[in-house]
């Protein structure tokens, strides 16, 4: 970049597609699945599953076709994302199919698997549909008022373990809420783009920190308080972290200022502090918090947190096996908030750090790509769809792990919830069509006016 413009002296040559790369990291991700798959069986009854060969062909039937989708739709996409995915989806069918086991009458790995289709058929129509991503900066307002309303409409429903975060019809369950923080982070994205100059340039400083004009940061400041609102009369506080989180974290990508990552913090702990003192469904996860052991205590056994504790102490460094556990006994909750216990007593700490390895490898996807981009609305989207897991890996483990209060968030692709799985996969979808933009060859002529990165991506160039 010289002089607010970028000089290009030739077209850039073509990039590798690695497209094998990602057939064959597929073919191994969905070994390692049915391997894990076989060995729950082989632990539990000593015979083979009876339905090995339906997940099999399930499994590596929805990788080829979003494989297929992405060669030809996609070709130049990150060859780490779809391969990821699948693992990670492939891991929370193996789980779920585990802890099946305990639950005769509660069966919900059949549920998943279907749910996992769904999703993956949603992968494919974005990829296929969504030709260019700057198009959904055109329709920013429209998502934030849909994502709104998805918020809304559950309220009319009754509430489920505490909070009002369900859509329940005709034995069928849907949870507005995962579909709605994709498309607040389109909105977020899409504004801070536009108005990112103002917001960096122009205001008052405050102790060092450049406060943006009312006019310039009040809408998006007002859409996220909304949203924010509605999740904690739901008592949906574990997306309402999420979205301030995402919030925060393009806030600070679109100004390139440190500052906003403190205020965030403080702003956190300061709701958190007050929720968690005036609301009496937080107050008691709090309580649990401070206290995990104190129903052992009183006589009353060990609480969901208390189990989680242990299954993780009985795990060690590299767990039991899969099948030869016990966090069964943790409680209803044990295939979706709790399912990371699951698989840190059976797998131990190696699984642990190679599952973080994973979900931490998916980010850094979204952030290369935001690297590769030359519009901020791209760079921007990037960046906050590959946050939302990782914020979600982030406070679903401390919570299990009693670093911090329980939210009531599931696992990305690991927990049970279809409503989940479907939005994670829309989340790669959206990361695939970027990074194909970001890694495609590029034409540029000799000079032609730059379109900035925001602040600090650029930076990091």
């Amino acid at each position: 970049m010289d002089g607010g413009r970028v000089v290009d002296e030739a077209p850039a040559p073509p990039r590798p597609k690695r497209r094998g790369v990602e057939l064959a990291l597929l073919v191994g991700a969905v070994l390692i699945s049915v391997c894990g798959y076989l060995a729950v069986g082989l632990a539990r009854t000593h015979a083979v599953p009876a339905g090995a060969l339906r997940y099999a062909a399930g499994l590596g039937g929805l990788a080829l076709l979003a494989h297929l989708v992405v060669r030809f739709g996609a070709p130049y996409a990150d060859p780490l994302l779809l391969p990821t995915a699948v693992l990670l989806n492939g891991l929370g069918l193996v789980l779920i199919f585990r802890l099946d086991l305990e639950t005769p009458a509660d069966q919900a790995a059949p549920a998943q698997l279907v749910w996992s289709a769904v999703g993956v058929t949603l992968f494919i129509g974005v990829v296929a549909v969504l030709r260019d991503h700057r198009a959904l900066q055109r329709c920013a307002y429209g998502c934030a008022a849909l994502a709104l309303a998805l918020m809304v409409v559950p309220i009319a429903f009754p509430a489920v373990n505490g909070a009002r975060i369900w859509i329940r019809a005709a034995g069928f369950s849907l949870q507005p809420g995962e579909f709605a923080k994709v498309l607040i982070t389109v909105f977020f994205a899409a504004y801070l783009a536009a108005n990112r100059e103002a917001l960096a340039h122009t205001g008052k400083v405050v102790w060092r920190l450049r406060l943006p004009a009312g006019r310039v940061l009040g809408p998006v400041v007002a859409i996220w308080l909304v949203s924010v609102g509605v999740l904690v009369l739901e008592r949906d506080l574990g997306t309402s972290l999420l979205f301030f989180g995402v919030f925060v974290v393009l806030l600070y990508v679109a100004t390139g200022r440190t500052g906003w990552i403190a205020v965030g913090v403080l702003l956190a702990a300061a709701g958190a502090a007050a929720v968690g003192t005036l609301e009496p469904h937080v107050h008691g996860r709090v309580q649990d918090w401070l206290a995990p052991f104190a129903g052992i205590a009183a006589g009353r056994g060990p609480g969901q947190l208390a189990q989680s504790l242990f299954a993780f102490a009985a795990g060690g460094t590299f767990g039991t096996g899969l099948g030869q556990g016990h966090s069964s006994l943790i409680g209803f909750a044990m295939k979706s908030d709790f399912i990371l216990a699951t698989l840190g007593e059976e797998l131990g700490l190696a699984g642990l750090s190679a599952l973080f390895l994973l979900y931490a490898l998916l980010a850094a996807c979204g952030y290369r790509a935001a690297l590769g981009l030359r519009d901020p609305f791209g760079s921007l989207l990037a960046v906050g769809l590959a946050a939302l897991p990782a914020l979600q890996v982030f406070v679903i483990a401390g919570g299990v792990m009693g670093l911090i209060p329980l939210t009531g968030m599931a696992m990305p692709f690991l927990a049970q919830g279809g409503s989940s799985v479907v939005t994670n996969w829309i989340i790669v979808a959206l990361l695939v069509r970027i990074s194909d933009r970001a890694r495609g060859p590029r034409t540029g002529t000799a000079a032609r006016p730059a379109r900035a990165v925001p602040d600090a991506l650029g930076a990091l160039r």
